[in-house]
């Protein structure tokens, strides 16, 4: 199914994390906290101002960015989990190298 959000919105889907930290120890699903990080899957055509002009989105598919914690609205499709978000919820685009935050680039 292909999906294309409307005006300023933006289809991601969450980057997970790890499983287990370095000693070793799993961490069960009920006690992790849901990742901010995400790779930009589609993108809307933008957002319109009162004057009828179109307003580009910065970022495009392929992206890695930071979210907020519970921006956006969860959907699923063809079994995977999604969220939809507003450009303005996102806090940051992710450059260089493909590493999980917090690794060494």
């Amino acid at each position: 199914m292909k999906v294309r959000p409307l005006h300023d919105r933006i289809l991601i889907k969450r980057i997970e994390e790890k499983e287990t930290v370095k000693g070793g120890i799993i961490i069960p699903d009920t006690a992790k906290e849901k990742p901010q990080e995400a790779e930009v899957i589609a993108v809307g055509n933008g957002k319109k101002t009162e004057e009828g002009k179109l307003i580009a989105l910065d970022v495009k598919a392929g992206d890695r960015i930071l979210f907020g914690k519970y921006s956006g609205t969860e959907i699923k499709l063809d079994g995977e989990e999604y969220v939809i978000i507003r450009e303005e919820e996102i806090l940051g685009v992710l450059e260089g190298t493909a590493k999980a935050v917090g690794g060494k680039k």
